[in-house]
């Protein structure tokens, strides 16, 4: 299997604090898949507005909080979520970008979620073949508005994304799972 590199930034931040392999290795997968799912988006809807940068940003520092809690790589548990926009903050990420690490897994008690948000929880999910249908309504009914669309027909065309972002699952799973903790 051959991935997209992280950012460089991210990559120097991963380094400094010396994170887990098996972290490193799940950012950069859900870091690809979100590249996958920001071209496919731009296919469909060349004319949405949204922040394609802070996406892929989001995509491959949302678990960074992690490095201070490293039992959660393998256990359940949401800490990380509140230390990582801190971590980001302290690194030179920009504040727009540094909520992703919350949002992630947050995204549906958020006040006021945006599209983006909602991508990179979706990238986030999808990776592994996991679909969430509450996240992906979400999805297709912000694309609706935006685009003035029928939400069954954006949902439709976010459904067929999700089923080819899916196929490769057990092939990022097996990948992922390669790295130590």
């Amino acid at each position: 299997m051959s991935y997209q590199e992280l950012p460089s930034d991210v990559l120097k931040m991963l380094t400094k604090y010396a994170a887990p392999q098996r972290l490193v290795a799940h950012l950069i997968i859900v870091h690809d898949v979100a590249m996958t799912l920001v071209k496919q988006i731009d296919a469909c809807w060349p004319l949405l507005v949204y922040d394609r940068e802070g996406v892929l940003i989001g995509a491959a520092t949302h678990d960074v909080g992690k490095i201070a809690y490293p039992n959660e790589l393998n256990g359940p548990g949401s800490y990380h979520e509140e230390i990582g926009p801190q971590l980001l903050l302290e690194n030179g990420f920009q504040e727009t970008h540094t909520r992703f690490a919350r949002t992630h897994g947050q995204w549906d008690r958020e006040a006021s979620v945006q599209l983006e948000d909602t991508l990179v929880a979706f990238a986030d999910t999808i990776w592994k073949g996991k679909r969430n249908e509450l996240l992906e309504q979400e999805i297709a009914q912000q694309i609706a508005k935006q685009r003035q669309e029928e939400i069954w027909e954006v949902y439709m065309k976010l459904d067929d994304m999700a089923c080819e972002l899916a196929k490769d699952a057990h092939n990022r799973i097996l990948w992922q799972g390669k790295y130590p903790l």
